[in-house]
């Protein structure tokens, strides 16, 4: 008995449907029945399903990344059951693709409406996925059309298009029928009353910063924040507040575009000629004097800053100065709440000027957010992190160890990269194949556009194929030097670094980010009101700078046993 999997998808979310009634259920339903007409046995863990998302979309859909993965090393199934071909994807290329990996795979591919095979046996074959693929992908355009020309036709009715705006309620509004025809924007009087404080608080001359600490202390109502994070306002969010003119009366829609031209998830600005713009005055909470002062003292906090940059002025807008590098920022982390840790600055008449660490969270949202106010010195924690690399890494007996696991690494190397030559050449001749068949096709059948498309790929994916193995071998390094050669440069290296870390900051945050390769220093308050720094480093920057052609490493390779210190 053959082992059978199934892959169900839909674009759409439908709300309001039982479980058992939704689209995706259904689809499971019959491709089971599907595989017990044919004998075959389902297994468990080989349902593989995407619910309400588009077929268009292919890094970012889970069920079919865990269907592909499950192709290597060898697949557990032979058959894959699916409703049609356009659940498997809508962009022809990208879903030719896929089911070429299945097909080779050895999994065969059966859709249950049709009671048909997808095969490749032949350059018929190949061209009926070309002409089914397109068809697929036609029909996502339009549906794409039709469902921008319902969102306009809402817009211009005064519907709500999309999800909810923060000051208001989304309403249904009930039909004749007894269901809901549309739904409306109703001002939510509690929320209106925050934007108007907002408003208020920024015409009397309150930064985003001091209107959000407020408003966070206060307990004032927020709007919904991303998944994971916490329900509360932060200075982007009170921004957003400020430039939205939803709330002096004046609805605009369309001003950027969700997907590319691809049908990914790619958000863009539209040009403004293409914009929609709805006068809606019932909805109004913000009068238009008020939005008026707003707006006049933001531009001319844009005009003093914009001075400032060009020299035209002392200090920053704010009457502070402004130092453009501090050696932490960036790379540390608050422990407590896991947001960043920034540079301030203190005025004092004793002292001048004092520069600290301190988390984003707390000094941005305030202390509702995040109650890690511990400021710590600038130069303490910088001179603490100094002698800390000065100490453990920038020094002679890192290099055997550094030039050992080049050496080892580069070895494997080289029998990874003949693979990957004999898969691409491989390649290249398959495709090299298909274009001598869909030319006969086109030659004996006539030039119709679906051919000459599937011509055009299939060239364009043969150049490609050609640029990689081109790339392949101008990549390929040369012969290592010897080790007494690479330990001489290591350790050249090294003492430039030492000398950098005692230098200025510019030089030495270079030399902070190789060495922890996109890790982050964790700023742990402990019982004496001080900081404990957790600072993880990586043995790949160091490799990647004396051996530029080294292969991209997994953590496990970067940090070996022994290597990768916390202090």
């Amino acid at each position: 008995m053959l082992n059978a999997a199934i892959y169900a998808r839909k674009s759409t979310d439908q709300a309001g449907f039982a479980e058992e009634q939704k689209s995706v259920a259904r689809q499971i339903e019959h491709a089971r029945a599907y595989a017990k007409r044919k004998g075959w046995g389902v297994l468990d863990d080989a349902v593989f399903v995407d619910d309400g998302i588009s077929g268009a979309e292919f890094a970012n859909r889970p069920g079919f990344l865990r269907l592909m993965n499950a192709l290597k090393p060898r697949p557990a199934f032979n058959v894959l059951i699916m409703s049609e071909e356009s659940r498997l994807g809508r962009e022809a290329i990208e879903t030719a693709y896929a089911l070429k990996q299945m097909i080779t795979s050895g999994v065969r591919v059966f859709f249950y409406l049709e009671d048909r095979e997808r095969t490749f046996d032949s350059p018929t074959d190949k061209l009926l996925m070309s002409v089914t693929a397109f068809a697929d992908e036609l029909e996502r355009e339009k549906a794409r059309q039709r469902t921008y020309d319902a969102m306009a036709r809402k817009a211009r009715a005064g519907h709500v298009v999309g999800g909810r705006t923060f000051g208001y309620d989304n309403v249904d509004v009930i039909g004749s029928s007894g269901s809901r025809s549309h739904v409306v924007y109703e001002i939510n009087q509690a929320e209106a009353a925050v934007v108007r404080r907002i408003f208020t608080m920024a015409a009397a001359g309150d930064g985003l910063k001091t209107i959000t600490k407020q408003l966070n202390a206060d307990g004032a109502d927020a709007p919904r924040p991303q998944q994971g994070r916490v329900r509360a306002w932060a200075p982007s969010s009170v921004r957003e507040i400020l430039h939205r003119e939803m709330y002096r009366g004046r609805r605009v829609w369309n001003k950027s575009r969700k997907r590319n031209s691809w049908g990914q998830k790619h958000q863009t600005d539209r040009p403004q000629g293409e914009w929609l713009t709805v006068e809606c005055e019932p909805l109004r909470i913000i009068p238009d004097a008020q939005w008026e002062a707003v707006h006049h003292r933001l531009s001319a906090r844009r005009e003093a800053y914009a001075r400032w940059q060009r020299g035209e002025a002392h200090g920053a807008p704010n009457g502070k100065g402004v130092r453009a590098h501090y050696f932490l920022t960036g790379f540390g982390r608050c422990a407590s709440c896991g947001g960043s840790i920034q540079a301030v600055s203190r005025s004092s008449t004793k002292s001048g000027r004092t520069f600290q660490y301190c988390c984003s969270t707390y000094w941005n949202r305030g202390a509702s957010i995040c109650s890690n106010g511990r400021p710590v010195s600038m130069p303490r924690a910088d001179t603490a992190v100094h002698d800390l690399l000065k100490a453990n890494v920038l020094k002679p007996d890192m290099i055997g160890r550094v030039v050992g696991r080049a050496i080892e690494i580069l070895s494997a190397g080289d029998g990874h990269q003949a693979s990957q030559r004999r898969a691409i050449e491989t390649r290249i001749e398959r495709v090299a194949t298909e274009l001598i068949n869909l030319s006969d096709a086109a030659a004996n059948g006539g030039a119709v556009p679906a051919i000459l498309a599937a011509l055009s790929r299939r060239d364009v994916e043969r150049r490609e194929l050609v640029e990689q193995l081109a790339s392949l071998e101008r990549g390929h390094h040369a012969p290592l030097p010897p080790a007494a050669t690479m330990r001489r440069q290591l350790r050249q290296l090294l003492d430039d670094w030492s000398g950098l870390m005692s230098g200025d900051v510019a030089n030495a945050r270079p030399v902070l980010s190789t060495l922890l390769a996109g890790h982050r220093i964790d700023f742990e308050p402990n019982t004496e009101g001080g900081y404990e720094l957790v600072v993880p480093l990586s043995l790949e920057g160091m490799l990647r700078t004396i051996v530029p052609q080294l292969p991209r490493l997994q953590d496990e390779v970067a940090s070996p046993t022994g290597f990768e210190p916390v202090f």
